[in-house]
């Protein structure tokens, strides 16, 4: 939605969030960008997806299960400059702590990989496994948040390079969007694959690897905005 207010220039709105870290309220952040110029999007969870993977590892892969990940609740923005889209940014965070894990319908949608089924203790497990105290200490580190630090492409293909905070940790990566419907309504889709051990984390292991959860795990969204 478009947030009107007085004229702010956009390169100071920029730099004041760069110095202003973690801590800054994104709301705030992106009236502000509003402010300066262009449009902003507010994204909304009930009609978006972000979805993460983890996949069954070990010798004894087969006797252990594949597992999907999603957030109900989340807090994103986007922000659409006069000068384009090559120009826009935005912010992507939610709370590991939060997650549904392994939410049937999820798992009926992603066909006999993930066709097992899990007993609410089984879900209870996972959850300590991957986000308890040896793993990604989501009660330690509960936010995970993706910024966007430089967009290029055109049209409806993109390429972001982001930085992704987990468990406490900052990298960079390169990924690829598809953004439609701009400039009055915004959907963005795009997936990247992050490995545990690069924040930190040590992935879920049991009886000296004999069962274990792979490093690498995917992370999809479809993100909707208006």
């Amino acid at each position: 939605s478009d947030l009107p207010g007085p004229t702010t220039d956009a390169s100071s709105v920029t730099s004041s969030v760069t110095q202003s870290g973690d801590n800054a309220d994104l709301k705030t952040i992106y009236s502000d960008l509003g402010r300066a110029g262009g449009k902003v999007f507010a994204l909304d969870p009930r009609f978006s997806t972000v979805r993460i993977y983890a996949f069954r590892g070990g010798r004894a892969a087969k006797l252990a299960h594949n597992h999907v990940l999603s957030a109900p609740q989340f807090t994103g923005y986007f922000y659409l400059p006069p000068s384009g889209a090559w120009e826009a940014r935005f912010d992507l965070e939610f709370r590991l702590d939060k997650l549904e894990i392994d939410d049937p319908a999820n798992r009926a949608a992603l066909g006999s990989a993930f066709a097992s089924k899990l007993s609410p203790a089984d879900v209870e497990g996972s959850r300590k496994h991957m986000l308890g105290e040896e793993n990604l200490q989501a009660g330690r580190f509960p936010f995970v948040r993706i910024h966007s630090l430089h967009i290029s492409g055109d049209g409806t293909k993109f390429a972001a390079k982001v930085q992704v905070e987990m468990h406490g940790q900052k990298r960079e990566m390169w990924v690829p969007l598809n953004v439609e419907g701009l400039p009055e309504q915004l959907s963005v889709a795009g997936s990247m694959v992050l490995r545990q051990t690069d924040f930190g984390a040590q992935p879920y292991t049991v009886l000296n690897g004999l069962i274990a959860v792979q490093d690498e795990v995917v992370v999809e969204f479809k993100l909707i905005g208006g």
